[in-house]
């Protein structure tokens, strides 16, 4: 079963809150609820709302469903934070040779999905199991 929540038009650009969303991808849902709690960063706090709610939609598709979801079997399957608008301000930033930039307030949209299906290993995807051998050539 996967859950997606989606916060839109976070105040914070998307390439800081993508510095974050890179440690809790792929990790269970307790392994990135704490790393998220002591991350020293500003966008470590909106993605953990957004986490949180993951979580609670994830609980109520199980509860709608008659399914029971342990929240330690969850994991974050994907995690990304996509441009949102552009805000152009009135003030005026200083630029090289006397010339002046507006100010421009970068807004984002965070998605987080969760899953309590079975993760698939790097090695599954790629189409080799893991138990294989690599071949070796001899001339």
């Amino acid at each position: 079963m996967e859950a997606i929540a989606k916060a839109t038009n976070v105040k914070i650009s998307s390439q800081k809150a993508r510095l974050v969303m890179d440690l809790i991808r792929g990790r269970a849902y307790s392994e990135a609820r704490d790393i998220l709690r002591f991350t020293n960063k500003r966008a470590a706090g909106m993605i953990f709302k957004v986490l949180e709610t993951a979580r609670a939609n994830a609980e109520q598709l199980a509860q709608l469903d008659n399914v029971l979801v342990d929240v330690d079997e969850l994991w974050v399957k994907e995690c990304y934070a996509d441009t949102g608008t552009t805000k152009y301000r009135r003030r005026v930033r200083p630029a090289p040779m006397g010339r002046a930039y507006r100010e421009r307030r970068h807004y984002s949209h965070l998605t987080v999905v969760v899953s309590s299906e079975r993760r698939e290993s790097k090695a599954t995807k790629t189409g080799r199991r893991s138990t294989e051998k690599p071949v070796e050539v001899v001339e």
